[in-house]
C-alpha cells in the first residue's frame, strides 16, 4: 500500500527547476562507462528520514533492493527465496519461530562486524518504528551464536517474506536521528553524498561480500516526469522512469524497457453505511452509496477495464478484476464480464436505484447515487483512472467527482469516500492487509471497511498453513471478499524505463516487480555494451 514520503515543498520546487535547467542545457553529459546516471523512484519518492531501513528505506511491500544495506533473503527472478546474508533457515512446524544462521564474514563499510545481534537489533527497531515492514506477529528475537531466532506470537507462515523486508543496520552506532543522513551498511553500494531535493550519489563497496556489480558509481537524480523525460532527450541519463503516458515516444539513441508488475491499481468503494462513527484517529466511516453493495457490483459490470488500461495505462498493464496480480500463486479468475452496462443498469434498478427526476443520476429513497474519488495528484495514471470511472459510471446513472490532492488531502476521506489505490505484494499478507475486519480502519489496511468472518477465518487459517498449501487458502479468502465488491480493480500497471542504447539492464533476469518496483534488484547483472557506432 502506498507510503508517504515527504520534501520540502519549496526545496523540492527548486531542485526541479534547477536540475531541468542542467538537463535542457544542451548535449549528453560525458561519464566514465562504469559510471551510471539514473532517474528512478524504486523506493518512492525521496525519503524524509534518508536511508535509514528502519524508517522504510528499501521496503515496499517486500523484495526490493535497498542497496546500501542487506538483507536476509532476496528473491531471484522467479520470486523465488534466495540466501542473502543468510546462510541457511529453518521454520517450526507451527510456524511460530524461524531459525536463521548468518554468514560470519560480513562487515559493515565502517569496518565493524556484523553480528547476529545487529540482525536482532534491526528487526526489533523496525517493529517499534512500524514504518516497513509489517512484523505484527514478531514476539521476540534471540540470538544464539550466529542464528538469529525469530519468535512469533502467533502461526505465521508469511513471515517469511518479512526476512527479505529489513535492511541491517549497526547496532552499536545506530542513531536514530542521524543513521539516514550517513548509513552503514553492507550491500554493495555504499553512499557517499546526498543532495537533498537534487540527486544521490552511491559508490561500489569494495568489501562487499557478494558479486561485484559492473557500475562503480551511481547517481540517481530527483526529477519531476517532465525533467526527467527531458534529461533523457538530452542524453543526459542512462535511464530513466517515464509515466505511462511517455511510454509511445521514442528518442534517438535510447529504447524502451518495460516490466509485467504485480502493481495493481484500484478504488475502494466504503462498504459500510455511514451512521456517524470515526476511525480511531477520528476519520469518518461509511457512505450511503457505496455502501449498497448493488451500487460496488454494478460499478464492477459496468465498468469497461480493458478501455481503461487502453486509456490511463498506454496499453502498458494488464486488465485485473479482483486485485490480485496473474503471476502470483494465489491468483483466481473472476467469473463476471465487465463492460456490460445494462446489466449494470438492472442490478441498480433491482436494488431500488431509478433515476426518477430524469436527470441521468439514479437515486434511492432520496439519495443520489453520487460520492467522490480521490487520487494522488502526483500519479497521473491515478488521475486518468478517476477521471475514466467517472466518464464511464455517468452511462450507468452514477455520478462520480474525481478529486486530485495530496495524502494529506486524501487521509480524512480514506473511509467515506473511494480512493485510487495501488496495491501489490509478493507477500500473500496483503490479503489481511485489504479484507481483514480485525485491521478495518487502522492506518491504510482495510479503508472499505469489509466486515466478514468467513474472509478472517480463512485468513487464520492460510497463516497456519505451509506456503505451498496457504496460497489456495489466501485465494479463497481473496474470493471470498471481492464477492462483496469491496473495490473497483482496474489493472495491474507496467513499469516503463528509457533506456539508454549502450546500457544492458538485462531484462530477462529481473526481479518480480512488488508494488512500487524496483528496478536494482539485478543490479549485479548490468553492463555497458557496444552500439556498433
Amino acid at each position: 500500500m502506498d507510503k508517504k514520503y515527504i520534501i520540502g515543498a519549496v526545496v523540492a520546487v527548486i531542485a526541479i527547476v534547477a536540475i531541468a535547467a542542467i538537463a535542457l542545457g544542451g548535449g549528453s553529459t560525458e561519464r566514465a562507462p562504469n559510471e551510471l546516471v539514473t532517474c528512478v523512484a524504486a523506493h518512492g519518492e525521496e525519503p524524509e528520514y534518508g536511508f535509514d531501513p528502519m524508517h522504510g528505506w528499501g521496503y515496499h511491500d517486500s523484495g526490493t533492493e535497498p542497496l546500501i544495506q542487506s538483507t536476509l533473503l532476496k528473491r531471484d527472478a522467479n520470486n523465488n527465496f534466495v540466501e542473502d546474508l543468510a546462510v541457511n533457515y529453518t521454520i517450526s512446524d507451527d510456524y511460530t519461530v524461524y531459525t536463521v544462521t548468518i554468514r560470519d564474514d560480513v562487515n559493515f563499510t565502517d569496518g565493524t562486524k556484523l553480528t547476529a545481534e545487529d540482525v536482532a537489533f534491526s528487526y526489533n527497531k523496525s517493529k517499534e518504528l512500524g514504518e516497513g515492514a509489517d512484523l505484527s506477529s514478531l514476539e521476540e528475537v534471540k540470538v544464539d551464536g550466529n542464528n538469529v531466532i525469530f519468535v512469533l506470537n502467533k502461526p505465521d507462515s508469511t513471515f517469511i517474506n518479512k526476512l527479505t523486508d529489513v535492511g541491517i543496520v549497526p547496532a552499536a552506532s545506530y542513531n536514530e536521528d542521524t543513521y539516514g543522513q550517513n548509513p552503514i551498511g553492507s550491500g554493495p553500494y555504499k553512499l557517499v553524498q546526498w543532495d537533498k531535493g537534487q540527486q544521490y550519489i552511491l559508490e561500489r563497496n569494495p568489501d562487499y561480500y557478494g558479486p561485484q556489480p559492473y557500475f562503480e558509481r551511481i547517481t540517481n537524480l530527483f526529477l519531476d516526469s517532465d525533467s526527467a523525460f527531458a534529461a533523457v532527450k538530452n542524453g543526459d541519463v542512462d535511464i530513466a522512469e517515464v509515466p505511462l503516458a511517455y511510454a509511445n515516444e521514442t528518442v534517438e539513441g535510447y529504447h524502451l524497457e518495460y516490466f509485467d508488475s504485480i502493481d495493481v491499481r484500484g478504488i475502494s468503494l466504503p462498504t459500510q453505511m455511514a451512521t456517524g462513527n470515526v476511525s480511531e484517529d477520528n476519520i469518518t466511516i461509511g457512505n450511503n452509496v457505496t455502501g449498497d453493495e448493488a451500487i460496488r457490483e454494478a460499478l464492477n459490470v459496468g465498468i469497461n477495464r480493458t478501455a481503461l488500461i487502453d486509456g490511463a495505462f498506454n496499453g502498458y498493464g494488464n486488465v485485473s478484476y479482483n486485485g490480485v496480480a496473474n503471476q502470483l500463486p494465489w491468483a483466481f479468475c473472476s467469473t463476471f464480464t465487465d463492460g456490460n452496462i445494462e446489466e449494470a443498469k438492472n442490478i441498480l434498478a433491482e436494488a431500488g436505484w431509478n433515476d426518477t427526476d430524469g436527470d441521468g443520476i439514479v437515486e434511492k429513497n432520496g439519495t443520489k447515487a453520487s460520492f467522490s474519488v480521490y487520487y494522488n495528484a502526483k500519479a497521473s495514471e491515478r488521475q486518468a483512472i478517476a477521471v475514466a470511472v467517472s466518464e464511464q459510471a455517468k452511462q450507468l446513472g452514477i455520478e462520480i467527482t474525481p478529486v486530485g490532492g495530496s495524502w494529506d488531502d486524501i487521509d480524512p476521506n480514506k473511509f467515506s469516500q473511494g480512493v485510487v489505490w495501488g496495491f501489490g505484494s509478493a507477500d500473500p499478507f496483503a490479503v489481511e492487509h485489504q479484507y481483514d475486519s480485525r485491521v478495518a480502519w487502522v492506518g491504510y489496511d482495510n479503508p472499505e471497511g469489509l466486515n466478514d468472518s468467513s474472509v478472517d477465518s480463512l485468513i487464520d487459517s492460510a497463516m497456519a498453513q505451509d506456503a505451498n498449501s496457504s496460497y489456495a487458502t489466501w485465494s479463497q479468502a481473496a474470493q471470498q471478499a471481492n464477492s462483496h465488491y469491496p473495490y473497483l480493480w482496474i489493472g495491474s500497471v507496467d513499469y516503463t524505463y528509457f533506456v539508454s542504447d549502450n546500457l544492458n539492464i538485462s531484462n530477462s533476469t529481473h526481479l518480480i516487480y512488488p508494488h512500487g518496483g524496483d528496478i536494482w534488484g539485478n543490479i549485479y547483472d548490468w553492463n555497458r555494451i557496444s552500439t556498433g557506432n
